[in-house]
């Protein structure tokens, strides 16, 4: 038996000794927050290790979103995905935009281009797609989409931190792309994110937005807002980056266990990434489909009886809760994919101190099941 729960993620962090040359920095600089020195450093070693031409940092990814929105001024309808973290629409309910659902791919669980053109309306001025799981959105296909309609793209790219696709970073497309360095991520600061941006004018733009709209100590050029990451974030991130090439390593060996354990289990699928991708395994979902011996929910509670902490990543779908359900794109009948993967995940537990025994022990349970 397992001694202690397992939880579907935990926190990477490197060792406090390395920690406190920053904090004894930051307490000899006196400057907590405001963009000092290591909030700068910490931008350009993040644009250098991603591969992106500015970041701009956040206090959180939700911050970011809803800044990206006003950055780029969206308004009207925005089309997104209903398989996401709330946070994906609440920001477009913040900013007084309807979000428009549409329905998913169930090989990538990600917005079905196919279903995008036809839920456009002339009060349609952008796309939120979500890089689930990591898995890159079809990037080509909605860039196409875009352009035909001029409309934005925004990237919700949470999951994506240090994920490529032909090479490429993941958060290089779209007009802009947000990443999220919640203390469950991949990548963590403690709470953290940021916007991704093409050019240094945006970058400008959007420094001003998190920060009051200042420009210097007498003029303010937009209604910005307090969205600065603190120096204690920023710090945690230099020396994050450090060990990230470590921690996705070792979570690489447990998604290969999981899959090759899982691989001729009857009733579980594993979620599809193409090879051109180069992931970094943030989380290992599965789909219990009906032909395994217990529904998706019995599974759910015979892992928790046992300690295993999984997730149902991501159940309900926003478009069932009560600030989106009235909707007319929200009708289960339009997101008829998202409903059923939404039914049948599990996401199981993938961290970087998880132990292959732990791993093994939770194929065990699943495989005895099968039987």
């Amino acid at each position: 038996m397992v001694q202690k729960p397992i939880y579907v993620t935990q926190p990477s962090l490197p060792p406090l000794e390395e920690f406190i040359p920053f904090l004894e920095e930051i307490w000899h600089n006196k400057t907590l927050t405001n963009c000092g020195p290591f909030h700068q450093q910490f931008e350009k070693a993040l644009a250098e290790y991603l591969g992106v031409k500015y970041v701009c940092l956040f206090a959180n990814a939700t911050l970011a979103l809803v800044t990206a929105l006003q950055a780029l001024r969206i308004t009207g309808e925005v089309i997104t995905t209903p398989y996401s973290f709330v946070a994906t629409a609440h920001s477009l309910k913040w900013n007084s935009i309807q979000p428009v659902f549409v329905d998913i791919d169930p090989d990538t669980c990600n917005l079905d281009p196919a279903k995008i053109e036809s839920a456009i309306t002339p009060q349609t001025t952008a796309i939120l797609p979500v890089h689930v799981y990591g898995n890159p959105c079809d990037v080509d296909a909605i860039e196409r989409i875009a352009e035909n309609y001029n409309l934005k793209v925004i990237y919700d790219a949470a999951h994506a931190f240090g994920c490529k696709y032909r090479g490429e970073s993941l958060c290089s497309f779209g007009d802009l792309s947000i990443i999220s360095f919640h203390a469950t991520k991949v990548f963590n600061t403690f709470e953290g994110g940021a916007i991704i941006c093409q050019d240094a004018k945006t970058k400008a733009h959007i420094d001003h937005l998190k920060n009051f709209g200042f420009v210097d100590e007498t003029t303010v050029v937009a209604a910005g807002i307090n969205g600065k990451m603190s120096e204690f974030s920023a710090a945690l991130g230099l020396l994050q980056l450090q060990y990230i090439d470590k921690y996705i390593c070792k979570r690489q060996q447990i998604a290969q266990t999981y899959s090759t354990e899982l691989a001729h289990v009857k009733g579980i699928d594993c979620i599809n990434f193409p090879p051109e991708h180069q992931s970094n395994y943030s989380y290992f979902p599965i789909l219990v489909k009906p032909d395994f011996n217990l529904s998706r929910d019995e599974l759910y509670d015979l892992l928790k009886k046992n300690g295993i902490n999984g997730r149902r990543y991501f159940y309900p779908l926003i478009s069932d809760f009560p600030m989106y359900r009235g909707l007319p794109s929200a009708n289960k009948y339009n997101l008829l994919s998202a409903q059923e993967i939404s039914e049948q995940v599990i996401c199981l537990p993938i961290y970087a101190d998880l132990e292959l025994a732990s791993v093994r022990y939770i194929v065990k349970l699943i495989r005895d099941i099968s039987i």
